[in-house]
């Protein structure tokens, strides 16, 4: 018999977080990452995947706090990865079938990450390096002493970024480390940090991305220099952000992701010409990579092959460098996480909430062919969920009101227990950015399927300002937060409610601008007899001094960049609004969060609690950031999981649910009214 889905099921989720197909694309590395109950924390080994279908096999000894990016030499016999199974983040290597581990080079501030050269004598490590603030980027004639007071001088923007904390003691620096003598050679130095690096085949050159001089060190740019750290070259520095580069075997090209507004979550592919210096995109700006991924080359340097975050889904295409067209190659309503693609292989991560995280692999098409249908999934790391009830989850279409007095149709995943019949209770997670879209990975969402387990739907829609829809699609909700996205939100829930699948049980969720979101939506709406707020930003205008990105993300939200409009930033902040709001809130927050600092669920919490006796509680999660739902301690995700499943249950499942779910069509037109006006 089986057993429904419970927060405790975070606990045996094993995560796949990295891949690394072999030269030969028959076999890959991947680091499984799994939760440590007792010591709350993670601990992840490597394992070896036959991409033939033989049998998975660990690598390392055992499982490690961290053991991460897996990379191939390029003979494909050895197998370097970053680990802290000596105490520091270091860079170790070990044969292909796990024999032999041994540390290479000893960094003092460790690793972060690296590359090997293509001739196989030497790795190309990003290491952090102390330095002393009070020099404001000036090198220092002698070592720094090491005061009893170390105060954290903030002389540039940033100065503090979520999950690392304060940046200017130290910088992130590139290293040659010659693997034959062990030797470390430095490549660069100043004030910035390097980003991402990729070295040529003929291992004679480096192209990188590294933060910017001066006072604002937000924006990043793509520098070459030689393998030996000379001759360091700005190649493109008029874009806002420049990542992942990565160099064709040709020498020809170096592609890139980036985007021209500071801010933006719109990442698309341009391609850098060493020859004649141009810089182009490689299709257009409605072409979006998903974030996080990288391009790879085919090994005739003629075509790309990278993740396009295409409405609300990921797939897997194929770019001509010549023509400049797309090909998909692995499409399907589902999002990829980690992904590599060597040796005419692909072997990718399916994000799905009906399914956890596992290996697939599919061969990549012949020039010429089509696409090849041969994928299939390598690994069974997560046996129990097999063990649980089913959920189903359904990517749907709604007629929604456009905001500029039309109408057009939007889409959003539905989830429910595959047992669920007629209205149900509802949760509408909204998701945040907002220019970004719902993401479906089990670990940030395990209270979507708990509640579906517990009879439960989930709505998780991709409104308007939502990216992967369209530059215009997306930019259309800068400077109307709340004003248009609400709307189309109660017009799907009315749709849902038309067709019998939810009733007046309403609740809202969500984090970052969704948490935003859930805020404004208690204020300019009594639908929802519940809300579930997380680290939101919730007042912009302090927003926009508290915040590791405020400073040049909120006027581009506001459409006033680059202009801070204090006026316009208060009206548009739910904190004008929470005073009147009736639906019993629980504020949820990590206390070292640098995006959405803690100040912004304090205030609304406050001004909440102060206006009236509607139900109002605040959690405070100490020494996590912005990211506690998803990627904070295991028992910290645990506790604010249950939580959410808990008060929305107390306060709108709880509730009788009415006789008819079909509402009434003057009820449906009142509800958009308010939430319009």
């Amino acid at each position: 018999m089986k057993t429904p889905f419970s927060v405790d099921d975070l606990y045996l989720h094993k995560k796949i977080t990295d891949i690394a197909v072999n030269p030969a694309g028959d076999a890959a590395v991947c680091t499984v990452r799994t939760v440590d109950r007792e010591a709350n924390d993670y601990r992840s080994a490597l394992w070896s995947v036959s991409l033939s279908g033989a049998p998975v096999r660990r690598l390392t000894a055992e499982w490690v706090q961290i053991a991460n990016t897996p990379r191939w030499a390029p003979d494909g016999q050895t197998v370097a990865f970053v680990s802290g199974m000596t105490g520091t983040m270091q860079v170790h290597a070990m044969d292909r079938n796990g024999a032999n581990t041994r540390q290479c080079g000893e960094f003092d501030g460790g690793a972060s990450d690296f590359r090997w050269f293509p001739d196989g004598s030497a790795l190309l490590v990003a290491s952090g390096v102390a330095v002393d603030p009070d020099l404001r980027g000036g090198r220092a004639k002698s070592p720094a002493k090491s005061p009893a007071c170390t105060p954290e001088v903030a002389w540039k923007l940033p100065y503090k970024s979520d999950g690392v904390g304060y940046l200017l003691g130290r910088e992130i620096r590139l290293y040659r480390l010659n693997l034959a003598t062990g030797q470390k050679t430095q490549l660069t130095d100043g004030a910035f940090d390097v980003l991402g690096f990729d070295v040529s085949a003929d291992s004679q050159r480096i192209a990188y991305t590294r933060t910017r001089d001066g006072r604002f060190a937000h924006c990043s740019d793509l520098w070459v220099c030689n393998a030996d750290g000379t001759g360091h070259t700005l190649l493109v520095g008029d874009l806002a952000t420049v990542a992942t580069p990565a160099w064709s075997p040709d020498g020809r090209w170096i592609a890139f992701t980036g985007a021209r507004r500071e801010g933006d979550g719109q990442t698309t592919l341009w391609l850098y010409e060493m020859a004649s210096g141009r810089c182009t995109l490689f299709a257009s700006e409605d072409l979006e990579i998903a974030a996080g991924t990288a391009p790879h080359w085919s090994d005739d340097s003629q075509s790309l092959v990278f993740v396009e975050a295409h409405r609300g889904r990921h797939r897997v295409v194929v770019g001509d460098v010549a023509q400049r067209g797309t090909v998909p190659l692995v499409t399907g309503d589902r999002q990829l996480g980690a992904l590599d693609c060597r040796g005419g292989a692909l072997a990718y991560t399916v994000d799905r909430p009906d399914l956890p995280s596992e290996l697939w692999t599919s061969r990549l098409p012949t020039p010429g062919t089509a696409p090849a249908a041969d994928e299939c999934k390598l690994t069974d790391f997560n046996p129990w969920w097999r063990e649980r009830t089913g959920i189903a989850a359904e990517l749907r279409a709604f007629d929604v009101p456009d905001g500029l007095g039309g109408r057009e149709t939007i889409e959003g995943w539905l989830l429910s227990g595959t047992d669920t019949e007629g209205p149900a209770p509802l949760l509408n997670d909204a998701h945040g950015g907002p220019s970004s879209y719902a993401l479906l990975d089990f670990d940030s969402n395990v209270f979507w399927q708990t509640l579906c387990a517990q009879g439960w739907r989930v709505l998780a829609l991709n409104a308007v300002g939502s990216s992967s829809y369209g530059p215009a699609f997306c930019e259309r909700l800068s400077g109307h937060w709340g004003e248009y996205d609400l709307p189309q939100h109660l017009a799907a829930i009315d749709q849902l409610a038309r067709e019998g699948l939810c009733d007046e049980r309403l609740a809202v969720a969500g984090k970052s601008y969704g948490g935003f979101f859930g805020c404004w939506a208690i204020g300019h709406t009594d639908r929802f007899k519940a809300a579930v707020v997380m680290a939101p930003v919730g007042n912009i205008e302090t927003h926009y001094g508290t915040s590791d990105g405020g400073y040049y993300a909120d006027p581009l939200y506001l459409d006033t960049a680059p202009v801070f409009d204090r006026v316009k930033a208060r009206a548009m902040s739910p904190l004008q609004y929470v005073e009147q709001a009736t639906t019993p809130t629980l504020f949820l927050q990590g206390k070292d969060d640098e995006r959405c600092p803690k100040c912004q669920s304090e205030e609304l919490f406050v001004s909440m609690m102060r206006a009236g006796d509607t139900p109002a509680e605040l959690v405070l999660y100490p020494d996590e950031g912005h990211s506690f739902l998803g990627s904070g301690n295991p028992s910290c995700r645990a506790d604010a999981s249950q939580r959410i499943v808990d008060w929305v249950t107390a306060h709108a499942a709880a509730q009788t649910a009415p006789s008819g779910a079909e509402p009434e069509n003057q009820q449906a037109e009142e509800s958009l009214a308010t939430a319009e006006g």
